[in-house]
């Protein structure tokens, strides 16, 4: 059973459908709903957990209405939980970075060669769209949209992973202040 296991290509595919629908099943359960919106009261520690959960598709939503209870009780300035989500944001951020990079990518890349178009494969192996790749990763993680996109580029761009944590806390804690600020002033 184990060698079969081993032989498997796709166990990281598996791992990803799996994972989505698991988070679509406790998304249907109220009393999870709960317990995140009760972390908005729990201060640096209610911030760097919502700051793990923003970057997640399913999540984000929740984690946006924990950051914005913690920013309204007054307890934590916006730049603090900035900071702070910002650092639980890489966290979340670096899962799914090593996810990608460590197997996801080369399964998808089999995928794709063996049954892709060919000029599109042309266009994914040139430079320029490697040379794009960071870029257009790095404005998904500032942006108030879920993660998993950017950070997926930005480890099928084969970036070193003390790079991507700079990178990850600077644009995670830029886009989360963004939208605490926003959400004082409205």
């Amino acid at each position: 059973m184990i060698n079969k296991h081993k032989k498997f290509k796709y166990k990281n595919l598996v791992v990803l459908f799996i994972s989505i629908a698991i988070a679509l099943a406790l998304w249907q359960i109220e009393s999870f709903h709960e317990f995140l919106l009760d972390l908005g009261m729990a201060g640096y520690l209610g911030a760097f957990i919502a700051g793990i959960l923003f970057v997640w598709i399913f999540t984000m939503p929740t984690a946006l209405l924990i950051l914005l209870t913690l920013s309204q009780s007054g307890t934590l300035s916006p730049i603090e939980i900035g900071i702070i989500a910002g650092a639980g944001a890489v966290l979340g951020d670096l899962v799914i970075f090593k996810f990608v990079r460590d197997g996801l990518s080369s399964e998808i890349e089999e995928l794709y060669q063996e049954y892709g178009p060919k000029h599109l494969q042309h266009v994914l192996n040139s430079k320029y769209f490697h040379w794009t790749l960071p870029i257009i990763g790095a404005i998904m993680i500032a942006s108030p949209l879920p993660d998993e996109l950017g950070v997926s580029l930005l480890g099928i761009s084969k970036m070193r992973s003390y790079n991507f944590i700079l990178l990850s806390f600077f644009l995670n804690s830029l886009g989360i202040y963004t939208i605490i600020a926003l959400g004082q002033i409205f």
